[in-house]
């Protein structure tokens, strides 16, 4: 979001430029227009959705185009389920512009605010470990490149750059569209319930493996594990959604307005934070429904937090949150937000998090307005340890040297970028930290 004064700032509050200027394309065209101009007036250029990265790797100092007017369906193929959307798409509108077509997205994260371009660029994911990321949908794309021309990258065009170009952290061009796989619509019958944490620690590979889609919180100080557990049905299945009270109680109430009072008093007396910790679970019964996949899928967060997340091989996912479960404890940390625990099927997409592995996702947060790095960092060390990959859009402090390690085609991404932007016209700063000079 920019705000007035031209100083635009992510929705976390851990990124802030004031860019030379800002434009707001509303074709494909525009785009290619402002592209050229900042080129040939030596300005880099980059592109924003919905500011939902952490990190500042939407930041422009030179030309910021906010895409919020770049944004529909262009076409949509009942019969193969190809849909292309504009960029900045939002992803909470993706659902409607699907529906007359019988389609649905195979897979979504935890919240849908983001647009579809920087969700695909960052590797944002959902859960469940048959299913990959939103990227993994990908089936083509169109890039505005540093000269100024569209490169169409799909099935047909330049195939051999779509693994490459997916997951592109806004490095190689502006993406100006992206074609989906989508499949016909689902009802997703779920099931939340708290469980003993050492219990579904011991049991995870088989939940995991049991479910389409599964995930876990974990409040610290408390040995509750909140799972939810959810299987694909035809769109034909009676649906029992949440009654609207219930929901309401739930996502407003209790999520968002009881939540967010407590973050703020937590943060002047951490004290009151494993008790509210322990009433929490409590609070959050069993309950099933059956509703449309996005409405399952998707929550509403209104507490602003900060994030950092790691992808692990799934097989070292209980270790490492058995280490981060023991280092709360014995740094005496009071937590007031949750641990996810989420899973993805592995991938050939070259800067996934779940390149070549099956893989497993620890997220750590904290309020927006607590410094939260000694958590992260330690955290990250644990995480470091199991092998892990930091989530592209989300908090870390690795370089482009460890990153390379990670990563096996690694170089053949900055390979890529050299070929496509040699003058670094959509760099900035946290490009230049994680992928190089």
């Amino acid at each position: 979001m920019t705000r007035p004064g031209g100083t635009w700032q992510n929705w976390g509050r851990t990124a802030a430029v004031r860019p030379v200027r800002v434009e707001r394309p509303r074709s494909p065209e525009g785009v290619q227009r402002a592209v050229k101009a900042a080129s040939a007036q030596g300005l880099t250029i980059k592109a924003v959705g919905a500011g939902h990265s952490f990190t500042g790797i939407a930041a422009a100092p030179g030309v910021l185009l906010e895409l919020d007017d770049l944004q529909g369906l262009v076409s949509a193929d009942t019969e193969t389920g190809m849909v292309t959307l504009l960029a900045g798409t939002r992803l909470h509108r993706i659902p409607a512009l699907l529906k007359p077509y019988g389609l649905a997205m195979q897979n979504l994260g935890d919240i849908d605010r983001q647009s579809i371009s920087g969700a695909i660029s960052t590797g944002t994911h959902g859960t469940g470990a048959r299913f990959g990321g939103i990227a993994t949908q990908v089936r083509g794309l169109t890039l505005i490149t540093a000269d100024g021309e569209f490169l169409r990258i799909d099935q047909q065009h330049n195939t051999e750059l779509l693994a490459g170009a997916v997951v592109g952290l806004g490095a190689l061009g502006i993406v100006v569209d992206v074609t989906l796989q989508c499949v016909p619509a689902f009802v997703l019958q779920a099931v939340d319930a708290p469980v003993p944490l050492d219990g579904t620690l011991g049991s995870l590979t088989e939940r995991v493996a049991d479910a389409d889609h599964f995930e876990f919180y974990w409040h610290p100080h408390t040995d509750v594990a909140l799972t939810k557990t959810q299987t694909r049905m035809p769109e034909s299945t009676r649906r029992r959604p949440i009654p609207p009270l219930r929901r309401w109680l739930d996502e407003s109430l209790l999520t968002n307005g009881v939540f967010g009072a407590f973050c703020g008093v937590s943060r002047v007396v951490p004290a009151v934070i494993p008790p509210f910790n322990q009433l929490a679970v409590r609070l959050t019964g069993d309950a099933e429904y059956a509703d449309q996949s996005h409405r399952v899928l998707i929550h509403h967060r209104d507490v602003r937090f900060r994030e950092m997340e790691y992808a692990l091989p799934a097989e070292n996912v209980v270790s490492a949150f058995d280490e981060v479960r023991q280092l709360i404890a014995r740094r005496g940390w009071r937590i007031e937000f949750p641990v996810e625990v989420r899973f993805a099927a592995a991938d050939d997409l070259w800067l996934s998090t779940a390149f070549g592995r099956d893989t497993a996702y620890i997220a750590v947060h904290r309020y927006w307005r607590v410094d939260p790095r000694e958590y992260f960092d330690a955290v990250e060390q644990i995480m470091l340890a199991h092998d892990g990959r930091p989530h592209w859009g989300k908090l870390h402090g690795l370089t482009a040297a460890q990153l390379r390690e990670l990563y096996p085609r690694f170089d053949d991404f900055v390979a890529l970028r050299d070929r496509l932007d040699p003058d670094r016209l959509f760099g900035n700063r946290h490009l230049e930290r994680i992928l190089g000079v």
